[in-house]
């Protein structure tokens, strides 16, 4: 396992636990589903860009990695928590995994 495929793995370990600890009403269940779907995705998708099926495979998956961790950013912005701290961690982190996947598009773009 990479550098990459591990840090992907730790922040969705991350938004797991952190979803465990809140409060599982009607709303926030919601969002608790679909933030775990994101943040997990984003890993999955860069294992399979990693595959070497092609390039064109590969900049497909890596640009849904990069529109999951767009994606968990906003469920993380609706999902109902009193720990801002740890929300705004797990977003800022979202958006470096964001932008190194961005920066990894445009590398190959640019070949």
């Amino acid at each position: 396992m990479n550098e990459l495929e591990l840090r992907c793995l730790k922040f969705a370990t991350t938004i797991r636990d952190f979803c465990r600890l809140l409060k599982h009403d009607t709303i926030n269940l919601v969002y608790i589903k679909q933030v775990v779907r994101s943040s997990s995705s984003i890993g999955a998708n860069y294992i399979e860009a990693n595959e070497n099926l092609g390039r064109q495979d590969l900049l497909m998956h890596l640009k849904i990695s990069r529109k999951e961790a767009k994606e968990t950013q906003y469920w993380l912005d609706l999902i109902i928590t009193e720990d801002e701290i740890t929300r705004i961690g797990l977003k800022k982190e979202a958006e470096e995994i964001r932008r190194i996947m961005s920066a990894i598009i445009n590398k190959i773009q640019g070949q």
